[in-house]
């Protein structure tokens, strides 16, 4: 579930129901969408803010990879309202999502155990930590390809980039 608390009142409002076992919530830019990935039920939710409603579920399929492995958990928005980028997990893949139709358009494959993402100030570049292979994905945004593989120490789970 997502919780909305008013942080004034320090009270619950509302509760919106998503899938089994919510790993990460993003906000879009403009603040309009919530977007919550659901790492057991492998899908992402898009709840409309102002009616804290799911409006929209994000699902993935990737040939040749069983749906169980398919775990969504880290999101990342480009800034344009272009695309959400969601780390799959054990499908080791990064899932390229239109943001305005929510539909899946391609599938990056990536190390091992993908995690979490985040973009360069530029939105140019889109760095993946991958826990399971030690490494980290470059991927370019502009052309959606993996372009580098960054040894890393082990069991890499989140990134920062300064700004």
């Amino acid at each position: 579930m997502v919780h909305w608390i008013d942080t004034e009142k320090r009270e619950l409002i509302d509760n919106t129901l998503v899938d089994a076992r919510p790993r990460y919530a993003v906000f879009s830019k403009d603040g309009s969408q919530l977007w919550v990935s659901a790492e057991i039920g492998g899908t992402v939710k898009v709840i409309d803010v102002a009616s804290r409603q799911v409006k929209h579920t994000v699902n993935f399929a990737i040939r040749g990879i069983a749906k169980d492995k398919i775990q969504p958990v880290g999101i990342t928005l480009t800034d344009n309202g272009r695309y959400a980028f969601v780390a799959l997990g054990p499908a080791n893949h990064v899932a390229v999502v239109n943001a305005r139709t929510f539909e899946a358009e391609k599938y990056l494959l990536v190390g091992r155990r993908v995690w979490h993402l985040a973009l360069t100030p530029d939105q140019k570049k889109l760095f993946t930590s991958n826990g399971v292979s030690n490494d980290v994905s470059v991927i370019d945004v502009d052309s959606l390809t993996v372009v580098k593989s960054i040894a890393v120490g082990r069991y890499p789970w989140g990134l920062a980039i300064k700004g």
